[in-house]
């Protein structure tokens, strides 16, 4: 049986690296509370370099990423140039990781 998550898709500006830095503890405190409230399942940096993110929320619906979206520190600092949420219907689960 498929278990639904919504994936949030950020668009990152390009020089990201030289702009991060004073968001970054911010940003990664953001994302690590909402994954103690048990909303976020998993997230990342996607390139290398990076050029966008990936996360993936266990939510009722896309209104509470939407909230997370508003107060992220990277959103209001300019850093992130789009975003989109998507319905991810997951269908096969590794092993976690071990470490």
């Amino acid at each position: 049986m498929a278990e639904q998550l919504f994936a949030l898709f950020y668009d990152y500006v390009p020089d990201i690296l030289e702009r991060r830095k004073p968001h970054r503890e911010a940003h990664i405190a953001h994302a690590k509370a909402a994954a103690e409230r048990g909303e976020l399942v998993i997230a990342g940096a996607l390139g290398d370099p990076p050029h966008g993110a990936m996360f993936a929320f266990r939510v009722s619906g896309p209104d509470a990423i939407e909230e997370f979206v508003a107060g992220d520190p990277y959103v209001d600092a300019g850093l992130v140039t789009a975003h989109r949420v998507e319905p991810w219907n997951v269908v096969v689960h590794g092993a976690p990781a071990v470490g």
